[in-house]
């Protein structure tokens, strides 16, 4: 399963660099006054596939923004049953916008959406997009199932993710 998890932050922190080359690629040609067809709508949608899988990277490791003020005041036992009970809520929100994103992934199919000006279907972004968010869907359900039962491999996993001074 950890291969799994490292693999799904493997395929986020690809996006974030085909992102990161697409921008840079984009604004250093304007310079040159030369444009990418699509590269705004390509752009969006990869910004878009960038966000998910980032939601799965993060939802795993805790790595996202957390408010500790009641967490941080009470004793192991209690931040246990919060970190339990805010995966849980975490897992439910995610599970629905996952089945929303695929109803969008099926519309926009259907609907035979496409960019402007190269008519590339949108649709296959809106599929990877959706990959991320289900793997999100299962990294948070494998991050409950731990969290439950084997809290020492939580509590490894939070020790390889440093926070920011």
């Amino acid at each position: 399963m950890d291969r799994f998890i490292d693999g799904i932050e493997l395929t986020a922190a690809i996006f974030i660099g085909i992102v990161a080359i697409d921008v840079f690629v984009t604004v250093m040609l304007r310079y040159f006054g030369i444009a990418i067809p699509d590269s705004y709508d390509l752009g969006q949608l990869l910004l878009g596939i960038l966000i998910f899988w980032g939601i799965a990277a993060t939802s795993y490791r805790g790595g996202h923004i957390t408010v500790d003020l009641v967490w941080a005041n009470v004793g192991p036992r209690w931040q246990r049953a919060i970190d339990v009970f805010a995966t849980l809520v975490l897992l439910f929100v995610v599970a629905v916008q996952t089945y929303t994103l695929f109803d969008k992934v099926v519309s926009t199919y259907d609907a035979n959406v496409s960019t402007f000006e190269l008519r590339l279907p949108t649709w296959p972004f809106f599929a990877v997009a959706w990959l991320g968010d289900a793997a999100a869907v299962l990294l948070i359900a494998v991050r409950t199932y731990r969290l439950i039962f084997h809290p020492e491999a939580i509590a490894r996993a939070a020790e390889q993710v440093k926070p920011v001074e």
